[in-house]
């Protein structure tokens, strides 16, 4: 058990999680706003041995080591790696704090997302950002069916995607650091990025955060009238090449304003931003409960085994 737990912000655990943190620390507190400062953070921390964030906070190399209790930082957030974590994990490490995050919580938002709005771009459903009629992207109602659609990073939620369009007919291709196998034989084609942003109408970005794919010699293979969805935490392009893309006869389409990027955009004729995260279901945060609660608990069964081991 920990002596102190502290949510240094909201981490969108459900109430019987919450509960559930009253017996893994003597001392648990949860703070329901964002700390402003690095100062704040460590207020907050204190003599806590364990921390808990969500993505909207970045838990830095100054705050951590002002912070001498800390032995476990659990991420209640997606984490993939540790250069687009909000968290200095190396850091960390070299401090023998154990740091968790999550993954695969809110993929099955993201899929219905990027369909609902592809089928509504293509049937002409809705009104566009200025609140005129939408017209069907190829003049005429069009399905999914034969549509080519290319996929950039093909992990968890990019195969969700990928399978999703699959069914409703469409020709996947994708482009990932790694061929897919498993990928390949349901069909959907590797391909080059160049050629992939080339020879698909619509494509769908599916990047870990802070990784940047698209520059300028990637949009003009891309092209024009192009659908272009960005599913990731922050942009895939470089600025000053998108935005020459961008006022051609092109649209965008990502759920909030850290996808894409520029809030000047937000006003921008072809761009389709909620700006709501999509991901950030009911059923998403029973997942993401489920997973810090285990990550907990197992951090906890492992420093109980070794403190076992050293006192035998």
């Amino acid at each position: 058990m920990f002596k102190k737990l502290v949510a240094i912000e909201p981490i969108s655990l459900i109430l019987s999680a919450e509960k559930k943190l009253q017996s893994l620390a003597e001392d648990v507190i949860l703070y329901e706003d964002m700390p402003s400062s690095v100062n704040e953070i460590v207020e907050r921390i204190g003599d806590a041995d364990a921390v808990l964030l969500s993505y909207t906070t970045t838990l830095s190399k100054d705050a951590i080591a002002q912070c001498p209790n800390i032995a476990y930082i659990g991420m209640c957030c997606s984490l993939y790696t540790p250069e687009s974590a909000n968290v200095d994990i190396e850091y960390a490490n070299s401090r023998d704090i154990t740091v968790t995050g999550i993954r695969d919580y809110g993929d099955e938002g993201v899929v219905e997302y990027v369909i609902s709005e592809l089928v509504s771009a293509l049937h002409g459903f809705g009104v566009n950002p200025n609140g005129s009629q939408r017209t069907p992207w190829n003049g005429l109602p069009s399905e999914i069916t034969g549509l080519k659609a290319g996929i950039v990073g093909l992990g968890k939620s990019g195969g969700m995607i990928a399978d999703a369009l699959h069914f409703f007919g469409a020709d996947v291709s994708y482009f990932s650091r790694t061929r897919k196998p498993e990928a390949e034989a349901k069909g959907y084609t590797y391909l080059p990025l160049q050629e992939l942003l080339s020879e698909n109408e619509v494509v769908i970005t599916c990047l870990n955060k802070n990784t940047i794919l698209l520059h300028d010699a990637e949009f003009k293979a891309f092209g024009n009238h192009k659908i272009l969805f960005n599913t990731g935490l922050s942009p895939a392009w470089d600025e000053q090449p998108f935005n020459v893309w961008l006022n051609e006869d092109n649209r965008v389409y990502c759920d909030t304003l850290g996808a894409l990027g520029d809030k000047a955009l937000f006003e921008h004729p072809h761009v389709n931003c909620v700006n709501i995260s999509v991901g950030r279901t009911k059923q998403a945060f029973d997942r993401l409960s489920e997973k810090v609660i285990h990550n907990i608990e197992h951090f906890l069964k492992e420093e109980y085994a070794l403190t076992c081991s050293d006192m035998n």
